[in-house]
């Protein structure tokens, strides 16, 4: 189990000082706008050089306090508090420090009173704040004038929009781009590029007003041979009616991976002959192929225990040409508490001395390698050409997506791209109904609901995993990955909220809100990895044992200052290149703006041709 924190928490002599003064950077929800004048400090915040409160279009200011900050690392810090409908956004009074904090209203969990009337000692009366981001913010407040009621019900309204009868503010959110991210992923073009539909594989519109299954997208892939009325029959046996259906191609061998929901078993053992026949028309898409491979996502005694709530899982006895396998990957519950102990260990102290024990202690890393394990299980079946294979966990929307979504990535290069990778999250998660709105809880002051999970954040991780052991394969860096998982939660954009896509075209999300995706391609540069090799047919295999697996630092232990890990020289330097391009780019268009003036003006020709240009220096 490798843990880059060792060197973060003990850089060498040589290099203490140059990391205490180099800016090193924050990948918050905010530092995409205002990159050019903050930066971070050394108690994890953004720094500002003077700018006033900053606001997006239709954001509002509703309310500023002076406050005491209870700065975890510093201290005590003086500080006016700012407050609108979509942002906590506090500036520091004090001359000796220009501490920033910026966070997104949809970043916050919960809201607690910290002391009573009584309390008399120092900045023991205030505000408690839990983040969904592994931090806390802790504020004190004078006793007197209700300041503090007053800060608690503004805070508590626009944070919990939906507790209050009032809009998320992706719906208020006015931003324009120049990209419109909704056009990103478009499910015909999409299986069209995947070579769909052919001869053993139909595009059918069964489910267009969400019918046959109200969680799924409105289009599907379905064999050829199974009617639109052999659907209805096999939904009735599937858990939230989601039936198999295909989500990957293999180009050449033509296997595919099949995700779906579990079979309605039960502890009666019933059985439905429109669904064993459908799996086996799935199979025999491929004539190739002898067996079909069923991968049940969940602990073997979880799918026992699923059938006395009427659930189950395919038995050999009964789909006679399929082989099934349970994949250990444990439920949303597992994952929650999981995550809570890794924020214990990091948040706001690591304690060096027994770090590797604390971390173990906290199973997260152990998860990680049994979803990878899976997917590998998953893209090794299907690129071997052995057989084509079903994947499900109980319901098929959290275990299901994580592993159909990596086995993809492991397998087709094309998700790898920054574009590519957008489709992916918009095809096997938005699309096809991971539950966001519960899993994230936007606008929804029910902190302890059993439904929150961090199933996509375990997904995303598995991706930096990834990227971290193949460099090079992939056209995004790190930071594109920590936005996204920023606006999982900022509730800036609409890409994340609601359920299902059935939920989001009645809210008519895509013509009300802005894309996450209209931020991030409208400046790609940004995001790319410097060290990126386009590669066509490469299948990236990841080792996934606990020696090769990392937490990653750059993320969760990222608003702890003495826990900086330096940023990549070379791909801060490929930065530093781009922003160098951008300048000139931009003094080149001024000059010839005025050229074009002089031009224009016949008294100001210029005597000779050397003089109409003027001379640009560069260093290159």
């Amino acid at each position: 189990m490798s843990i880059s924190l060792g060197s973060a928490l003990r850089p060498p002599p040589s290099r203490v000082s140059s990391m205490a003064s180099a800016p090193t950077s924050k990948y918050n929800s905010h530092s995409l706008e205002n990159e050019s004048i903050k930066r971070t400090s050394r108690d994890g915040v953004n720094r500002d050089v003077g700018e006033p409160l900053p606001r997006l279009p239709g954001e509002i200011r509703i309310t500023d306090k002076e406050v005491i900050y209870i700065c975890p690392f510093n201290g005590p810090i003086k500080g006016r508090v700012y407050i609108t409908n979509y942002r906590l956004y506090l500036r520091s009074l004090e001359t000796d420090s220009a501490l920033i904090l910026d966070v997104p209203l949809g970043v916050i969990s919960r809201i607690e009173k910290m002391g009573g009337a009584t309390s008399r000692g120092e900045n023991s009366y205030g505000l408690d704040i839990t983040c969904k981001d592994l931090r806390n913010l802790r504020f004190a407040l004078k006793q007197e004038g209700h300041s503090r009621r007053d800060m608690f019900e503004i805070l508590t309204r626009y944070a919990f929009p939906l507790a209050h009868s009032l809009p998320i503010f992706a719906f208020l959110n006015e931003e324009k781009f120049n990209v419109d991210g909704w056009t990103v992923y478009n499910p015909v073009e999409e299986y069209r590029r995947q070579g769909l539909p052919n001869h053993h594989w139909r595009i059918t519109f069964i489910n267009k007003c969400y019918k046959l299954c109200d969680t799924y997208p409105a289009l599907l892939v379905v064999p050829y041979r199974a009617s639109d009325e052999d659907l209805r029959r096999v939904a009735t046996f599937r858990s939230r009616n989601r039936i198999p259906v295909l989500s990957w191609i293999h180009p050449e061998n033509k296997t595919v991976i099949v995700r779906c929901s579990q079979p309605l078993v039960g502890m009666s053992g019933k059985r439905n002959k429109e669904d064993e026949r459908y799996l086996d028309v799935i199979r025999e898409t491929n004539r190739q192929v002898n067996k079909l491979t069923i991968y049940d996502a969940r602990p073997n005694v979880n799918a026992v225990a699923n059938k006395a709530t009427g659930g189950g899982y395919e038995s050999d006895d009964v789909y006679h040409n399929a082989e099934l396998f349970f994949l250990d990957i444990h439920n949303i519950h597992v994952m929650r508490e999981s995550l809570k102990k890794v924020k214990d260990i990091v948040y706001p102290n690591v304690e060096e001395s027994h770090w590797l024990s604390s971390l173990e202690s906290t199973h997260w890393l152990e998860h990680i390698k049994l979803v990878l394990t899976g997917a590998i299980q998953v893209a090794d079946k299907v690129s071997s050409g052995k057989s084509s294979v079903v994947v499900h966990c109980s319901d098929g929307w959290d275990r299901t997506a994580q592993l159909t979504s990596l086995a993809m990535l492991m397998l087709d290069s094309f998700y790898r791209s920054i574009e590519g990778f957008e489709i992916l999250v918009q095809k096997e998660w938005i699309s096809f109904g991971h539950k966001f709105a519960s899993r994230i809880g936007h606008g929804d002051k029910n902190h302890a609901d059993a439904d929150r999970s961090p199933i996509f954040l375990q997904f995303i991780d598995c991706v930096w995993q990834m990227s971290k052991q193949f460099p090079t394969a992939f056209e995004f860096n790190e930071r594109f990955l920590i936005t996204i998982l920023d606006h999982l939660y900022s509730c800036r954009f609409g890409t994340f909220l609601y359920n299902c896509e059935s939920a989001r075209e009645k809210q008519k999300v895509t013509e009300r809100t802005v894309s996450l995706w209209s931020l991030i391609n409208s400046n790609k540069d940004k995001f790319k990895n410097p060290f990126y090799t386009k590669e066509i047919n490469r299948v990236l295999y990841p080792v996934a044992s606990m020696r090769h697996l990392e937490l990653w630092v750059n993320y969760y232990i990222r608003w702890n200052p003495r826990i900086k890990q330096q940023p990549n020289p070379v791909e801060q330097r490929y930065m530093e290149l781009l922003a160098l391009r951008d300048e000139y780019i931009k003094r080149l268009d001024e000059l010839q703006l005025a050229n074009s003036a002089k031009l224009s003006d016949p008294s100001a020709s210029p005597s000779s041709p050397s003089q109409m240009m003027p001379h640009v220096q560069t260093h290159f």
